[in-house]
């Protein structure tokens, strides 16, 4: 005579209850020994409850979203000899406890998942408003060792059931889908779409080449670089006399003595007593590279966009020299005249906007550099000698660092030291 056996939770580890998410049988259905009977999920893992006898279901204890833990009943089975060790239970949900955790656990199936959730919307089934799959237990395997929640997935099997096929197709469609997280960066929302034409007429303009490659290489400095700018201002009253005595003897050798290639000559005297500021990281961040060179890039403005021209090997070239090498630069930047080794192997860049105007701001660091000075406008201030104020024509400095190579004492002593050299160009020569 058959007996009515009760089919209980085994043991599930270290939790109290877990949630069932789906019941794969009803009353009157026929099971065979070892068929899953419900699935359960936790925070770490979901697993499959299966049926210790073979027999008819005739009652079910459960229902999906209820909460139940070890030694509850899930359903009476009407069986034929039954045994009363659930040995082969035991066996079978450990196994799938220490098969499919791996899979949920690892960060990037998790943030896989967690994004699959917020983009995909679904039609609930039931109060509890959770979509609830049915896939045998291959298929969830299967699912899970690729990250796929499968309440996303679309079953074209048997009333709704989700094969194999459905799954590969569900994963190929997320991989071919446009990656926001590339050009936003990890965990960082995009902002959302606004139809401007809504609140009055507008019109669009192409981004020109120069702007797109530009924009792209700044936003990643700016994401991967924590920036720190050091402010400090320089009286470079003597210098711009300097400048100016010889300004007419450079023109007669066909160059612009600009107040730029002054900068330029103190901002290598100053890397050469800050030698990690002509550095960069390695690329597994565990190492400084410190070059013996130093290569100069100059922003330049240009009809298209900002350009960087480097200047190559400044500490070996005197002021009249680079003076001609600057203005030919800048002119070969704005007629779009520049090659590729023109913009490669800058070592420190600098970025000048005292032609345009403004005092302070803060540049981006140019990767791999390490760091960027910006030069503002200089104004004639007051400034007090000690006994009274005096008129000095005062120069200002943003120098924007990366945080990891560079700490805040030497972001402060290497911007002092640089405006120390441009009050004192003469210093340049020590």
């Amino acid at each position: 005579m058959a007996d009515l056996i009760e089919l209980t939770v085994p043991d599930i580890g270290d939790f109290d209850t877990v949630e069932i998410i789906e019941v794969l049988v009803s009353v009157g259905d026929t099971v065979a020994e070892n068929q899953d009977l419900i699935t359960l999920e936790s925070d770490k893992a979901a697993m499959e409850i299966p049926s210790t006898h073979a027999g008819v279901i005739k009652e079910l204890k459960v229902t999906v979203g209820e909460k139940i833990g070890e030694g509850a009943v899930i359903a009476l089975i009407e069986a034929e000899g039954a045994s009363s060790e659930p040995a082969v239970v035991e066996q079978k949900v450990e196994a799938v406890q220490t098969a499919k955790p791996a899979a949920a656990i690892a960060p990037a199936v998790v943030k896989e998942e967690v994004k699959l959730v917020e983009t995909v919307p679904y039609a609930p089934d039931n109060k509890s408003g959770v979509k609830h799959s049915h896939a045998s237990p291959s298929v969830r395997q299967f699912a899970r060792e690729l990250g796929v929640n499968l309440s996303f997935v679309t079953g074209s099997g048997t009333k709704g059931r989700i094969t194999k096929q459905d799954v590969q197709a569900f994963v190929k469609q997320k991989i071919n889908a446009p990656v926001a997280t590339a050009s936003t960066g990890s965990g960082i929302p995009s902002i959302p779409t606004v139809n401007f034409e809504k609140f009055g007429d507008v019109e669009t303009v192409a981004l020109s080449r120069i702007k797109k490659i530009s924009g792209k290489h700044l936003h990643a400095c700016w994401l991967n670089i924590p920036h720190v700018t050091q402010f400090d201002e320089a009286d470079i009253s003597e210098l711009e006399k300097f400048r100016k005595d010889n300004k007419d003897m450079a023109a007669k050798q066909g160059v612009n003595l600009t107040p730029l290639v002054f900068i330029i000559k103190a901002v290598v005297a100053s890397l050469k007593m800050f030698p990690e500021f002509n550095a960069s990281l390695s690329e597994d961040k565990e190492s400084l590279i410190i070059k013996d060179y130093y290569n100069i890039g100059v922003a330049v403005d240009t009809p298209n966009g900002l350009m960087v021209p480097v200047i190559k090997d400044v500490d070996k070239k005197g002021f009249l020299q680079l003076a001609g090498e600057l203005g030919e630069l800048s002119s070969r930047a704005r007629d779009g005249a520049l090659t590729a080794k023109d913009l490669q192997g800058g070592t420190f860049s600098i970025s000048s906007l005292g032609g345009i105007g403004g005092s302070f701001f803060t540049p981006i660091v140019n990767a791999p550099e390490v760091a960027i000075l910006g030069v503002g406008r200089h104004k004639m201030k007051p400034e007090w000698n000690g006994s009274e104020f005096v008129p000095k024509l005062m120069l200002p400095l943003s120098v924007s660092y990366d945080h990891r190579v560079i700490d805040g004492a030497n972001g402060a002593r290497f911007t002092t030291q640089l405006s120390q050299m441009l009050s004192d160009i003469r210093k340049v020569l020590l």
